[in-house]
């Protein structure tokens, strides 16, 4: 695998794979940078611009079967995934974005997955203090799906409701119960309670109307 990119995160992600037996070449363009990381990684490393052709070329590029961009700039981790996928015919390419505010171009562009570590963040923020006890888990946007966490407030329609009796719109369904720091697979007889944190996957468009079921009416 090419890793583009020997920041932090690409010099941590190559000591990884690297212990785990992978084959793993790493480009870097910056001189001290590379200096820096080959004194560790020796060979493993190259001094280059990984938007160059004949970098990615000498790098291995033709017989990658991932590549992984984590450069500092955006614009170029696009355009090593797309030369990866596009010209050499890579599989599979993970590229870093930068900020999130850039991941719409990476979707539109089809550079995919591409990860924010901000929007992880933000993520994880939202799950010790969402609002109104809604999380989104996961978008599968090319299937039209979501996996969204809700917590079940105190008086809501979902307090003390079966899930049968839920009157859920169709194109959605309630897949785990996590409660008492346990979970697990609910039927339709399965009762809900305040302080549940229940996922459900669903299609988009649905979130709006399945999240008046969760909360309590003092937050409605």
């Amino acid at each position: 695998m090419l890793i583009v990119g020997a920041g932090k995160v690409g010099w941590n992600l190559a000591r990884e794979l690297v212990e785990k037996e992978n084959e793993v070449t790493v480009i870097e363009s910056n001189r001290r940078r590379y200096e820096v990381v080959e004194e560790e990684l020796e060979h493993s490393i190259q001094y280059g611009d990984g938007t160059e052709l004949w970098v990615l070329e000498r790098a291995g590029i033709e017989r990658a079967d991932l590549v992984i961009a984590v450069t500092g700039d955006d614009e170029d981790n696009i355009l090593i995934c797309q030369m990866a996928s596009e010209k050499y015919g890579v599989e599979r390419v993970v590229a870093r974005c930068n900020n999130p505010r850039n991941l719409q171009h990476f979707e539109l562009l089809g550079v995919k997955p591409a990860v924010s570590a901000t929007d992880l963040i933000l993520r994880l923020i939202e799950h010790e203090v969402p609002k109104y006890g809604l999380v989104h888990l996961l978008d599968l946007k090319e299937e039209r799906l979501e996996i969204i966490e809700m917590d079940v407030g105190e008086g809501a329609a979902a307090d003390g409701a079966k899930v049968k009796d839920l009157g859920l719109p169709n194109g959605s369904l309630v897949i785990s119960i996590l409660r008492d720091r346990g979970g697990f697979v609910p039927t339709g007889e399965s009762v809900m309670r305040a302080g549940d944190e229940v996922l459900l996957v669903l299609d988009i468009g649905l979130e709006e109307t399945v999240t008046r079921s969760f909360i309590s009416p003092v937050n409605a």
